[in-house]
């Protein structure tokens, strides 16, 4: 296949090894520059086949619901006694709105949890309210001070990574990990489907605690005081010592987001935001602008891939969405440039400065490798999502 062939998705060729010729799978829309992938005697490639993979080890159906009936009696019995039995993060989006409903709705007594970095959408917040309100679920927000968090932000575009939002992720799970422990609750719930979101390619991104602090400590200005970190031994703490499994229900159910957003928007009111992960204004930034345009990836790729080895979408139908560019809001654009305290030049520079990786700078990365046995473990024991083992304790690609 020629690698001018226009059915391919536009990925930066510096993500993987220089390739004589592009092969495409036959089933998805990942393609041989994606970081460690490799392909079968049938052409489909080896994301396709985790996925299979996963398939088995998650079912649906009948199956699935056996082992929800079973997930959810095992929290209400480590939650008798308690005000809550499961802690779930809300953001607004359509998973998480939806998982408040099934767990109300299985008899569970949740506990919604936010992490508010100051750049929630209007409709975001809003959609948080209107599903919170009308379940009465109790909700514990958890604000960063603006200036320090935007601080960071400008301090990771000012490193030249792709991770840009790994602050955000760290900093979400720190705020679970803590409300966690303040209550005495042995459930995080989360909102992740791998039949929707897909497998995020190895090497693409990166996230822990130390990187957060390396970055910043070398380009941030402000001190980092309410930022929610994840050191490595906290993790270490919460993940192995403190009893707190994390659970993601959504791989037992049939589960499919357009119906889903329908049923969202008629019970609850509910509004659709655009996009996979644009209901917050800086992660909008971040997929349909920063990196298309900074390094080449569009992460659509991630989720229409997804639909297409669940079945929910065509690959023809995904190639077609893809070839159409990722929609930029140039008032967002704006925005992350005044707040981030960017002139355009600067912004300008930022844009088009040389590209670094994780490995430029601290992480915990080695010490998750050599504790890779201590991590599969905990992945065995619900502790940590398989995805964590696969992406952290094992040694990445050069990309």
């Amino acid at each position: 296949m020629s690698e001018h062939d226009p059915t391919l998705p536009a990925i930066d060729p510096s993500v993987a090894s220089p390739i004589a010729t592009i092969q495409a799978c036959r089933r998805c829309l990942y393609d041989s520059r994606i970081p460690n992938i490799s392909f079968d005697d049938t052409g489909m490639c080896s994301y396709c086949q985790l996925h299979d993979d996963m398939e088995g080890q998650y079912p649906t159906g009948d199956a699935g619901d056996r082992e929800l009936a079973r997930i959810v009696e095992e929290i209400k019995a480590a939650g008798k006694g308690k005000k809550y039995d499961c802690i779930v993060g809300v953001s607004g989006g359509c998973d998480s709105s939806f998982l408040v409903h099934k767990m109300v709705e299985y008899g569970l007594r949740p506990l919604a949890v936010h992490f508010d970095n100051t750049w929630n959408s209007p409709i975001a917040t809003s959609n948080i309210y209107a599903v919170l309100d009308e379940l009465d679920v109790d909700l514990e927000t958890y604000v960063v001070d603006n200036k320090e968090y935007d601080d960071i932000y400008r301090s990771f575009m000012l490193s030249g990574v792709r991770d840009i939002e790994a602050p955000t992720d760290i900093g979400f799970m720190g705020v679970l990990y803590r409300s966690a422990e303040k209550h005495d609750i042995r459930y995080i719930i989360e909102g992740h489907s791998f039949r929707t979101e897909g497998v995020s390619p190895l090497g693409w991104l990166y996230m822990d605690g130390r990187y957060i602090r390396g970055v910043h400590e070398q380009f941030g200005r402000l001190p980092m005081a309410t930022y929610p970190n994840m050191p490595f031994g906290k993790f270490v703490k919460w993940a192995a010592f403190s009893g707190i499994k994390r659970i993601r229900p959504l791989y037992y159910m049939d589960y499919q987001k357009e119906p889903t957003k329908k049923f969202l928007a008629e019970r609850f009111g509910w509004e659709w935001y655009g996009g996979h992960h644009l209901e917050n204004r800086f992660t909008a930034f971040y997929h349909s602008y920063f990196l298309p345009q900074r390094f080449g990836i569009d992460m659509r790729v991630l989720g229409y891939s997804a639909l297409a080895r669940s079945g929910q979408m065509t690959r023809a139908e995904g190639v077609e969405f893809l070839a159409e560019p990722p929609a930029s809001d140039p008032e967002i654009i704006a925005l992350v440039k005044k707040r981030l305290e960017f002139t355009d030049e600067e912004f300008t520079r930022v844009m088009e400065s040389p590209h670094h990786t994780f490995r430029d700078y601290p992480t915990s990365k080695a010490t998750f490798e050599r504790l890779r046995p201590f991590f599969w473990a905990m992945y065995k024991l619900d502790r940590v999502p398989k995805s964590f083992y696969v992406k952290f304790c094992k040694p990445l690609p050069i990309s």
